[in-house]
């Protein structure tokens, strides 16, 4: 694997030479219960690896610990009951319930903690979405604060900074163009209506290259509102060391990592409607070109999931078996692209490609270079193989670290490149269009498919036969 692009806010968790899970040990064997190999960290108890994210006087865990642990714990813990026992230990170890506490020894210990908690609510800023989180956070802050007025202060600059995380994540939420599930079979009606009625992509923007940018615009802000642990939480089963209940009775919170799926099937299925809405093969032809450069354009600028939408759409059953139209095609610049999406060998081509593009956003001196934007699907099977593949814990109950150290390099690879800002002008016009024209279902689909051209065979005649009364009411 490449190294990580170095990403430059403070949840920076990686090392500039890219992910580093060395701890500090050179050899092997055992210490405080954490097992070692060839200077890895690669198994512990659970209470182990608690106790090693906890700071004291002169010890503070490695930044790519403290991600990994944080984002691989909610499998075995609640964040709140993390934060719970953090905060207890903190108290035993530092003997803040002393009556008279030691001042010298807490300004040792203060920015420490301090510093933990940053990292915590900068990273993973949904956890303390939770009334506990903060009650924890606060608890723990006013404990060591009589020992330096400076606490204070930083206590509200870090609850600000997380008050606005939180704020900008839920209002870009509901700032997102709700998408429009709502489809509208009615309009293969329209085929034979003026075009007035319906408006095309190619009315909205006719420039490829404009269209991949705004793509590139939507891709970016869904990407933004992902939070790492979406990941994990995607994956919670039930833990065999706590047979009760899993570590999330409550809904699994996966929405934004869902509502991004649900972005990528809709362009898929908006990019097969354009192409099947127009009456005249030539003006179909027109549009699927079209879509041809876009998908060129995105792949130039690293926008793999768009690539992959716009090609899993003009692939779809209806729109391939249009032949007549796709005869009109220049075909060759179609079937570089697919080359590239192929899935033999595991993606293969696509794999390269991203490796090439992640390579290019670790040197890249703008955020137009920095863009990477991964096929999403895929990344989340690769992170569900990776989590199917190994055990959560080995036979001896201790938590396999090394697969989390794997799970944290692929996720921390994510968010950085959810980080970068997207440096192509908004065109809201375009972008609601993208959110919002109607797309078929599968079956209006193949009847726009059949009125444009006649079916081939018995199997095709029949269905459209039955789509024409169903959708539109005619025998």
């Amino acid at each position: 694997q490449e190294g990580m692009p170095q990403t430059l806010s403070s949840t920076s968790m990686f090392t500039p030479c890219g992910f580093s899970p060395h701890l500090h040990t050179s050899k092997e064997g055992e210490q405080g219960g954490l097992i070692f190999q060839d200077g890895n960290l690669t198994s512990a108890s659970l209470d182990a690896l608690i106790q090693h994210l906890i700071p004291t006087t002169d010890y503070y865990p490695e930044k790519a610990y403290i991600f990994t642990f944080l984002l691989s714990s909610r499998l075995f813990i609640e964040p709140h009951e993390l934060l719970s026992r953090v905060c207890h230990k903190c108290i035993e170890q530092q003997r803040l319930d002393d009556p008279v506490l030691d001042k010298a020894r807490i300004r040792k210990f203060g920015p420490k903690i301090l510093q933990l908690l940053t990292e915590w609510t900068e990273t993973f800023p949904y956890d303390f979405q939770e009334e506990r989180m903060i009650g924890h956070l606060k608890d723990m802050i006013h404990r060591i604060a009589p020992c330096d007025e400076a606490y204070w202060k930083k206590m509200n600059q870090l609850l600000q900074a997380l008050n606005q995380k939180l704020a900008t994540l839920s209002h870009g939420q509901e700032g997102i163009v709700k998408i429009s599930t709502a489809v509208s079979d009615k309009l293969v009606a329209f085929k034979t209506k003026p075009p007035s009625i319906q408006r095309e992509i190619l009315s909205v923007c006719s420039d490829p290259y404009t269209l991949a940018q705004q793509l590139t615009h939507v891709e970016l802000e869904r990407l933004s509102h992902i939070g790492p642990e979406e990941f994990v939480q995607a994956f919670v089963h039930k833990d065999p060391l706590d047979g009760t209940k899993t570590c999330f009775s409550e809904q699994k919170k996966t929405s934004n990592l869902e509502a991004y799926v649900k972005w990528f099937n809709r362009l898929c299925y908006l990019v097969a409607t354009e192409i099947c809405m127009p009456a005249k093969k030539k003006q179909r032809a027109q549009v699927i070109e079209f879509f041809i450069d876009v998908a060129r354009e995105c792949f130039n600028i690293g926008n793999f999931n768009s690539l992959m939408a716009i090609i899993s759409g003009m692939n779809m059953s209806p729109v391939s078996r249009l032949k007549k139209t796709w005869s009109k095609v220049k075909t060759a610049k179609f079937y570089i692209l697919e080359h590239q999406m192929d899935p033999t060998g595991n993606f293969y081509n696509y794999r390269t490609a991203l490796r090439g593009a992640a390579h290019r956003s670790l040197t890249a001196h703008s955020n137009r270079e920095k863009i990477v934007i991964p096929f999403f699907s895929l990344l989340i099977k690769d992170i569900y193989f990776l989590n199917e593949g190994c055990a959560n814990r080995l036979p001896n109950g201790h938590v396999n670290f090394e697969k989390f150290l794997e799970l944290a390099k692929q996720v921390g690879e994510f968010i950085t490149w959810k980080q970068v800002e997207c440096p192509f002008e908004q065109d809201p016009n375009i972008i609601h269009y993208l959110h919002t024209a109607p797309i078929f279902t599968e079956d209006g689909l193949y009847l726009a498919s059949y009125e444009s051209e006649s079916p081939e065979n018995q199997t095709e005649k029949d269905r459209w036969k039955s789509l024409r009364s169903t959708i539109l009411g005619k025998t």
